[in-house]
Formats: structure tokens, C-alpha cells, sequence
């Protein structure tokens, strides 16, 4: 009976410890979670990745595990995870080659979850980093992203003009900025001439009747100072006209708001759906 008990222990020790398994064993482990991952079974494919790391005492798969495990949960849409991960993998970096594209995974995270100025930080960071100044035209290339996912097109477009003038994404990102609406302008000329700053967002049946209550009210305000209605003249102002008046320029505000979130989201779903290069 202890004989029994003790080959037990021996093959379970045998199971549990890292050491155990060999050159060959972990390259199988390493296809086994390859294929899951590839197959689209990403939860799974990082419980045989973290196997795989567990085992492999002498870290030989330490960056690619980390890296395909961050690429699991970025797929998962588990983004912080998938940031702790390629994080992991920027510190486990056996060259500056594998650690640039380690960082660069960390910013296209950071890039997607909206997290934009820790991208703008990384990418600073990058940037001065005299290591990598053969790769600029990269740290532009996802600084300009990033500039398109804080919905700033004209300065996107900019960066990407310093990889080339005729970069794919600078010409989308300039023409999105001249499609957008300028919200000051609707602002100012509802204030000038009410009703307009729809007009100007397309907005028509709503300047219509924006002008017609100004109109109507800021008649029937003058109407009654001149009749020498005087306590009429201020309750008509206060609480008609100029609640009129004022919900006409914010009306314009909000529509051209609204316009220009259009305007972004129909760019960024023609990118998602139509770009060809490499997104975040």
C-alpha cells in the first residue's frame, strides 16, 4: 500500500512540476494553443498559452506566449488584460525590434479602449527613444490613429502627412474634416438671424419653425411695450421669446453636434470595413 501511495505522489509530482516536460513536449504544447488560438477558440487558446508558460522553466517562450495571449484578449475584447499581457511581453522583449512591436501593441490597445492620451504618452515615449528613430514613419502611423479615434481629423491628417503627403489615411482624415460642420458658425448666425444655423445643418422644418416662434414672440414682446403693456411685454419676453430664442441657437449647437458625429462615424466604418492597411 505505501508502494501504491508512493508512485502516486511520484507521477503527480512528475505531472505538476515545470521541469518535467522536454524540448519537444513544449513545441506540441506551443501547436496545440497555436491551433486553438487560430481556430478562433481564443479563451482556450490562452489557458494552453499560460500552460505552456507555466512549463517552460527556461522562459524560451516567454515573449511569444505573452504577445499571443495579449492578441487572445484584445480578440476577446478584454483590453486591459490584453494590455497587462503585451506589457509582459515589452519586459520579456529579447531584442528592440520585439520590444518596439511589444510597445506598439500596448498603444493600439490603449488605442481602441479610447484611452488616448496614455497613447499619446507611449508614443512620446517612443519617440524619444533614440533606438528607434529608424522608425518613425510607425510611431506617426498610430499617432495618426490615435488623433482619428479622438475624432481630431485635421490633425490626423497632418501626421500622416509626414509618412506621405499622399498617404491613404491623411487624404480620408482631410476630407472627413472638411465634411464636418462648424459648430461656432451655427451658433453665431442662429444668433444673428434665428432659424439659419439649421438651415446650415439641414436641419429645415426645425429653422422653420424656430424663426416663426422668434418671430412670433419677438412681435408680440414689441407689440405690447408699444401699447404700453409693459407687464406684458416682460412676461412675453422672459418666458416666451427669448426661451424661443435661446432654444433656437442650442437646437443649431446640438444638430451640428450631432451632424459631425455622423460625419466621423460613417469615416471610421467606411476604415473599419474598407482600409486595406494594418488598424488597431
Amino acid at each position: 500500500m505505501k508502494k501504491v501511495i508512493l508512485l502516486l505522489i511520484i507521477m503527480a509530482s512528475s505531472i505538476l512540476s515545470p521541469a518535467v516536460l522536454s524540448q519537444s513536449e513544449l513545441k506540441i504544447q506551443k501547436e496545440y494553443a497555436d491551433n486553438l488560438f487560430n481556430s478562433g477558440q481564443l479563451f482556450d487558446a490562452i489557458t494552453e498559452y499560460k500552460r505552456l508558460q507555466f512549463f517552460d522553466v527556461e522562459g524560451q517562450y516567454g515573449y511569444y506566449t505573452n504577445i499571443q495571449i495579449g492578441e487572445a484578449y484584445k480578440g476577446g475584447s478584454r483590453f486591459d488584460d490584453a494590455v497587462t499581457y503585451f506589457a509582459n511581453a515589452e519586459r520579456t522583449a529579447p531584442n528592440d525590434s520585439l520590444h518596439f512591436d511589444a510597445a506598439i501593441n500596448v498603444i493600439r490597445v490603449n488605442i481602441l479602449r479610447r484611452t488616448n492620451d496614455n497613447a499619446h504618452q507611449l508614443l512620446d515615449k517612443l519617440e524619444k527613444d533614440i533606438r528607434f528613430n529608424d522608425r518613425m514613419n510607425e510611431i506617426n502611423y498610430w499617432r495618426g490613429w490615435n488623433f482619428i479615434f479622438e475624432d481630431q481629423w485635421l490633425v490626423a491628417s497632418q501626421v500622416f502627412e509626414k509618412i506621405d503627403k499622399n498617404h491613404p489615411l491623411a487624404l480620408i482624415s482631410k476630407q472627413t474634416d472638411k465634411n464636418k460642420y462648424s459648430v461656432n458658425f451655427a451658433k453665431v448666425i442662429s444668433y444673428i438671424l434665428p432659424g439659419f444655423g439649421q438651415f446650415y445643418t439641414g436641419n429645415y422644418l426645425s429653422g422653420l419653425m424656430s424663426i416663426g416662434w422668434v418671430g412670433l414672440t419677438g412681435y408680440w414682446t414689441v407689440n405690447s411695450f408699444v401699447e404700453k403693456r409693459v407687464f406684458d411685454g416682460l412676461v412675453i419676453g422672459n418666458l416666451l421669446f427669448l426661451r424661443f430664442y435661446r432654444g433656437n441657437y442650442q437646437n443649431a449647437e446640438e444638430f451640428a453636434i450631432e451632424k459631425n458625429i455622423e460625419v466621423s462615424n460613417k469615416s471610421l466604418k467606411n476604415l473599419q470595413n474598407n482600409y486595406q492597411g494594418i488598424k488597431p
